[in-house]
């Protein structure tokens, strides 16, 4: 476990200011399910999570990056705490534990593990609107001291500011890993940031959605989508692994 090794893996320096991690991190290493259909479970453990990241060259969901990322922010001297979120759906909130997030110095909100999100960190303290390479963001109070983060008006997660162990997570993970109701079993996905825009292939489906700009989408077949997941993700794959738990259309 090598900060070092991790630095050059996203392309950044230790002395890099918080933004500029974030974003080397969001433009490197992917978000994506792929090790959940192969069947790999990779444990909740920071030497597992950094050999993930950095010697495999692999990304992960939230649990995986946003713990890689706390375990190098921690090796250069950010104060780090793991916490619980729970989603917004249409339904309402998500389980607690279903999304882990990072406040780094007590107040900063970090989170490289959602996908689609805030490029930068966020100031937990402020009730005013923060602007975002993605996007307009705000935090509200919430109920039992707990944070409500909105993005462009809309709710995204309900954050528990109190700090938790990667242990916590191991039962949600594990739900997330093997449910059929989990949204991560149900068809692949990787995605990551550009410089200029996010790109996602979302089982055959190619999609970029620029900065400013439309999205646009097309359909890969397999070949083209084992090159996208070589040259854009950096994914390198034998086959393409079947969904774990497919869903009828």
């Amino acid at each position: 476990m090598d900060a070092t090794a991790y630095l050059a893996r996203i392309g950044a320096d230790a002395d890099d200011p918080l933004e500029v991690l974030m974003a080397r991190h969001l433009e490197t290493v992917p978000f994506e399910n792929l090790s959940i259909h192969e069947r790999d479970h990779v444990p909740l453990e920071d030497p597992a999570l950094v050999e993930k990241v950095v010697d495999r060259r692999r990304g992960g969901f939230c649990y995986e990056l946003n713990g890689a990322f706390a375990w190098l922010l921690g090796e250069l001297g950010w104060d780090v705490t793991r916490c619980s979120a729970r989603v917004a759906t249409p339904d309402g909130l998500s389980f607690p534990g279903d999304h882990m997030a990072l406040i780094v110095n007590g107040h900063t909100l970090v989170d490289v593990g959602f996908g689609r999100f805030a490029v930068g960190p966020l100031d937990l303290h402020s009730r005013d609107e923060q602007s975002d390479r993605a996007g307009v963001f705000t935090v509200a109070d919430a109920p039992d001291g707990e944070l409500d983060v909105f993005w462009d008006g809309r709710a995204q997660y309900r954050l528990d500011p109190r700090g938790r162990s990667l242990a916590d997570f191991v039962p949600m993970a594990w739900w997330h890993r093997t449910s059929p109701t989990s949204p991560f079993t149900a068809s692949l996905l990787a995605s990551r940031l550009t410089p200029t825009a996010r790109v996602t292939l979302s089982g055959d489906q190619f999609i970029e959605t620029p900065d400013d700009g439309e999205r646009s989408e097309r359909r890969l077949s397999t070949d083209e989508q084992l090159a996208t997941y070589r040259d854009v993700f950096g994914i390198a794959l034998g086959a393409v692994p079947p969904a774990l738990h497919p869903r009828e259309s």
